[in-house]
Parts: structure tokens; C-alpha cells; sequence
């Protein structure tokens, strides 16, 4: 019984030291864990969102290495950019004012050149007036080679049966004697009494003003007419007078630009208008400047016109009246190619059926053997050749002076 009540003793004892054992380890759990032996970093409060208030720290937060604000480091020295003192452009110069050539016998300084190209009519008529006999096939010749250099059927007939009559009556013929006689009779058909002169003297306007010359060039496009006034230019210059041009070839492309060139060049002014403008219109204004500036002479370069255009030509015919508003026209000169030959005639007589012709301009006189064209084209429309192209130089256009071109055709 004893040892029964001591084994019951026994084991309420050791029940209970289990259960102690049990709670002292649950209450060791739950306790907290101890302080550590140095205090952690904390990381810095996060902001505040708007309208939310900052929690002030309970202290002062150690900042991290990217929040350590450094001493600033030395800016590197910028060279300053060395500054060049501006050199001023120069303004453009102005075009040098070119003085042409004198024109008081330039046609005998040209004579070289003229002759070159005219052998085969006055060395030619000069052989075959030399042969022993002159029969028929000889005159025949001498006739195909008169109308070879475009002189023209009647002035041909003309010629020839004159040099017959004179060989008949001069008998023995020597070389100088031949020489003389061909020259005199190329003279006389030629004509050495006709004015030859450019008018380009100042008059009267239609308001009683003192109103400059006016020269109106004319011609069909490819004859040179556009360069013909601006060497024209030169030579009015060149004898001292003062010169306004009139760019009245507007449907050319840049016909007004290379007019404008020319007078640069000798210090004439250019009145131009828009390409395609009314010419009448810009040639009356250039009449009109040449009277505000005083100027001697107005030169008007008109459309190239094609000769099969009647309307054309009718404009062109437009073109004087207009001008003639301002006061009278003084000079109408017809430009004609000398290597065209009788087409050049055709073109001669339709531009007379439009406008008063007063004068002819041959060009490229220098590269044909048609020297003969001058006396054609004379007796087509009865008015003189005034100048001629003897070459494509600035002061290539000379005074026609016929001595000096016969003594060219037939050498000394």
C-alpha cells in the first residue's frame, strides 16, 4: 500500500517537472531577442507625399556614400575661342568702263582681214581680165563670177558690158592698168556719193524738248542684230556721245542680259522690261529716259522678227509708232548676214514693206567671198550699207567706206 502511494508520489512529481520543462521553453521563445551590441544603420525617413506631414526622425540619420557630398572639383579652364577681327568684304567693283577704238579708219585697219576673204571676187575679175583674149567664154566667166559673189543680174549686165567697152577702147592692158579700171568701175557701182553717215544727232520731241537721236535696229534672229547695237554702242561712244539702250527684244532669251553687257561695258544704261514685255512699251520708255538724262543717242534693239510672220512684222511696225510719240525716228538700220546671200535680199525687201529703212548693216562680211552683196542689196532697196561686221572683236563694226573696201577686194 506504502509503495503504491509512493509510486503515485513518484510520478505526479515527475508530471509536473515535465510540465514545467515545457513552459519554460514556450516562454523562452516568446521572448524578445537581445539588443545588439551596435546600432544598425537606418535608412533615411521617405518623403512625405503631399499634404501628408513628415515624421520628424528621432535621429539624425547616417548618410550612405552616394548622399557624402564631396568638395567640388575644379572646373577645367576653357579656353576662350580667340576672336579674328572681321575684315569687310570689298564691294564688288564696278564693271571697268572700256574706251573703244577710234572709228576714224578702222575699216583700213580691218582691211587685212577683209581682203582675205574677198580673193575670189577681185583676184579673180583681176586674172581673167589679164588673158591675152577676151572672147566670149572669158566675159562669160567674168559674169559667173560677178554673180557667184552675189552681185546681183542687173548690176552684173551692167558691170560687164562696161568693162567691155573700156578693154575695147584701152587696147593693150597691163597689170595696173587693169587694176585702175576695175577699180574705178566697182566704185561707180557701188556709189561714192550716197550719205553713209549714222544720224544720231539730237531734234525736237513732239512737246518741244530737246529729245536725243533714235536709232531702231531691226533685222530677223541669227544676223547678229542684238550684238550689232551693242558694238554700235561702241563706235557712238567711241565719237564722244552718251548712249541709252532700249531692250526691246523681249521674247529672245537673254537678249535684254547681253544688251545690257554691251552697255556696261562703255557706260551706256540698259531700260529693260520682263521677258515677254510689249516692246513698244519699253522702247518708249527708253526714248523717255534718254530725254530725262540728257543723253546723245537711244538705241532700241528690236525682236528678231521671222519675215514670214506678217503679225510680227506688224508689231514691229507697232514698235516705231509708239516711239515716234516721243518725236521722230532718226535712223531705221536693217541688219542682214552677208553670208545669206539673196535670202538676205528677200528679208531686206519685206522689213522695207514694214518700217522706213534708212541704212544697212552687213555682218560677217569677213567670212564670205560674197562681197558683192553690198551693191545687191544697195539697188534692192535704194538706201546705202552704213556698217559692216568684220569680224566677232568689240570694235569689229566699222564705217563703210568704199574706197577702202574695193581697194581690199582687189589687193594692191
Amino acid at each position: 500500500m506504502d509503495i503504491v502511494i509512493l509510486a503515485v508520489v513518484i510520478a505526479v512529481v515527475a508530471l509536473g517537472a515535465i510540465s514545467g520543462l515545457v513552459v519554460s521553453s514556450r516562454k523562452k521563445k516568446q521572448l524578445p531577442p537581445a539588443p545588439p551590441s551596435s546600432p544598425s544603420v537606418t535608412a533615411p525617413p521617405a518623403e512625405p507625399h503631399v499634404g501628408e506631414e513628415a515624421e520628424a526622425p528621432t535621429a539624425k540619420p547616417r548618410r550612405t556614400v552616394e548622399e557624402v557630398e564631396l568638395p567640388p572639383a575644379e572646373a577645367p579652364a576653357v579656353e576662350e575661342p580667340v576672336v579674328e577681327p572681321e575684315i569687310a568684304e570689298p564691294a564688288p567693283a564696278e564693271p571697268a568702263i572700256e574706251v573703244p577704238e577710234p572709228t576714224a579708219g578702222r575699216l583700213v585697219r580691218l582691211r587685212a582681214r577683209l581682203s582675205r576673204s574677198q580673193n575670189t571676187l577681185g583676184k579673180g575679175l583681176l586674172t581673167l581680165l589679164s588673158r591675152e583674149h577676151l572672147d566670149e567664154d572669158t566675159w562669160e566667166e567674168i559674169e559667173d563670177t560677178l554673180l557667184t559673189a552675189d552681185v546681183g543680174v542687173t548690176p552684173t549686165q551692167e558691170l560687164v558690158e562696161r568693162l567691155r567697152e573700156r578693154v575695147k577702147v584701152l587696147g593693150t592692158r597691163t597689170p595696173e592698168e587693169l587694176r585702175l579700171l576695175l577699180r574705178e568701175e566697182l566704185l561707180a557701182l557701188i556709189g561714192t556719193d550716197a550719205d553713209r553717215s549714222v544720224h544720231t544727232e539730237p531734234g525736237v520731241g513732239v512737246n518741244g524738248e530737246e529729245k536725243p537721236g533714235v536709232v531702231m535696229v531691226v533685222g530677223v534672229n541669227g544676223t547678229g542684230k542684238t550684238t550689232t547695237t551693242g558694238k554700235l554702242a561702241r563706235v557712238l561712244v567711241a565719237d564722244g556721245k552718251s548712249v541709252v539702250l532700249g531692250a526691246a527684244d523681249t521674247f529672245r532669251a537673254a537678249a535684254a542680259d547681253q544688251l545690257q553687257t554691251w552697255g556696261e561695258r562703255v557706260g551706256a544704261r540698259t531700260v529693260r522690261g520682263p521677258e515677254g514685255g510689249d516692246p513698244a512699251s519699253i522702247a518708249f520708255d527708253a526714248v523717255k529716259e534718254g530725254i530725262a538724262e540728257n543723253a546723245d543717242v537711244v538705241l532700241v534693239d528690236t525682236a528678231g522678227r521671222l519675215h514670214t510672220k506678217t503679225g510680227l512684222m506688224d508689231e514691229l511696225g507697232k514698235v516705231k509708232r509708239v516711239v515716234e510719240k516721243h518725236g521722230s525716228v532718226d535712223e531705221v538700220l536693217l541688219v542682214l548676214d552677208a553670208t545669206t546671200g539673196q535670202n538676205g535680199l528677200v528679208q531686206a525687201r519685206v522689213f522695207a514693206e514694214v518700217v522706213n529703212i534708212t541704212g544697212i548693216v552687213l555682218t560677217k562680211l569677213d567670212g564670205t567671198a560674197k562681197g558683192g552683196i553690198v551693191v545687191a542689196v544697195q539697188r534692192e532697196l535704194g538706201v546705202p550699207v552704213k556698217l559692216v561686221g568684220l569680224g566677232e572683236g568689240a570694235d569689229d563694226l566699222a564705217p563703210f567706206e568704199p574706197e577702202a573696201f574695193v581697194d581690199a577686194l582687189i589687193g594692191d
